[in-house]
């Protein structure tokens, strides 16, 4: 493996600056948190579009003759049947069937695939990389350090990314699918685009070199204003990727979970030789003792992770909040939570205790939102 090693900064960070950005310590990275409000940040993505700077995701190429049969062997899915141009999710267990970390693989040649892992996890994903591709043709290069990427999510993302490209390219832009990638020219500069996101809406995520990176966001935020949209930071980022239902790194997914108790068996495949199989293929054929879950709350307060959960007023807790939240779109307490199996139907009242007093929540469909 060659490594390029990942700074703690983003190459954004004077922009966030100037924009007057409260910033946060996240996984090792300062990241701005928010910029004024992140309920004015949350409300611009579902009406318009939210500028954010991801600049502290890891970005890990994968390359060679025999690239698609490393990522086989190293993820849970069968990366080498993607068709160029196109991405999957899929996750790395450990050989407990754990998990390491969840990714996006974007395949971007026959021979040439981009692996985006989550900012805390990267550096140990691209060392597991590595390790698990020897004895294949493949060489495992990790970018992070000189890969910025900004997303833009929400109704308007589209014309923002068409206002900034050749007019050329404004129908391909319009008709990338979701978990479709494409190299394309935006405001003047080379990018990998991708039509996908963690917001729940639909959106735009670009890589750049880090050195174009100033360049590039400049100009997404004078089009990005223009649509009545604004920068957007962590804070509202995860309250948008909770109401979407979207599993969280540290949270939803940890090496003590497994992918079928996360409600992520779809994504695993067990036909061929992987890290983690045979734990996996043990788990796949014995009953769930527990699964994650949605909840939805009567009152006012928000239920946050490490809550527990319980039948009525029993002292015996029945499950354990992942996320929650106040939902700023739909207006009531939201949650994602591990819950005993036999009491996941959705409708089943539950109550949470939050700070000493029990809430009332009941089991409800998850995702809370969908545009």
């Amino acid at each position: 493996m060659t490594s390029t090693a990942p700074t703690t900064t983003s190459p954004l960070l004077g922009e966030h600056r100037e924009l007057g950005a409260t910033f946060t310590d996240f996984a090792g990275w300062q990241m701005p948190l928010k910029y004024g409000s992140e309920l004015t940040e949350h409300h611009s993505v579902r009406r318009t579009a939210g500028l954010f700077d991801l600049s502290h995701m890891g970005e890990i190429e994968v390359s060679g003759p025999q690239a698609g049969a490393a990522l086989d062997f190293a993820l849970v899915g069968e990366l080498s049947k993607i068709a160029v141009g196109r991405a999957k999710y899929s996750l790395m267990c450990d050989a407990d069937g754990g998990v390491i970390d969840d990714l996006v693989v974007y395949r971007l040649a026959d021979e040439h695939f981009l692996v985006v892992a989550n900012a805390a996890n990267a550096p140990a994903v691209a060392t597991e990389f590595a390790m698990r591709a020897e004895g294949f043709e493949a060489t495992v290069t990790d970018r992070s350090g000189d890969t910025a990427l900004i997303a833009v999510q929400g109704p308007a993302s589209a014309s923002i990314v068409q206002s900034l490209a050749p007019q050329q390219l404004a129908d391909t832009i319009a008709a990338l699918k979701y978990y479709a990638v494409t190299t394309a020219e935006v405001a003047g500069l080379e990018v990998l685009l991708a039509r996908t996101g963690y917001t729940g809406e639909d959106g735009f995520e670009l890589y750049v070199p880090a050195g174009h990176a100033v360049a590039l966001w400049r100009a997404l935020a004078d089009a990005t204003a223009g649509a009545d949209g604004s920068p957007a930071g962590l804070a509202c980022r995860d309250t948008l990727r909770l109401e979407a239902g979207m599993a969280l790194y540290g949270h939803e997914l940890t090496l003590a979970t497994n992918p079928y108790e996360a409600g992520l068996g779809k994504v695993v495949r067990l036909t061929e030789d992987f890290v983690g199989r045979d734990a996996l293929q043990r788990l796949s054929e014995q009953p769930a003792q527990r699964t994650l879950v949605g909840l939805k709350g009567a009152g006012r307060r928000a239920a946050r992770a490490g809550y527990s959960l319980h039948q009525a007023d029993n002292a015996e807790p029945v499950g354990v909040v992942t996320s929650g939240a106040l939902s700023p779109t739909l207006g009531y307490p939201i949650a994602l939570a591990y819950l005993d199996v036999d009491l996941a139907e959705p409708g089943t009242a539950l109550t949470v205790d939050v700070r000493g007093k029990r809430e009332p929540f009941e089991v409800t469909p998850s995702p809370f939102y969908r545009r």
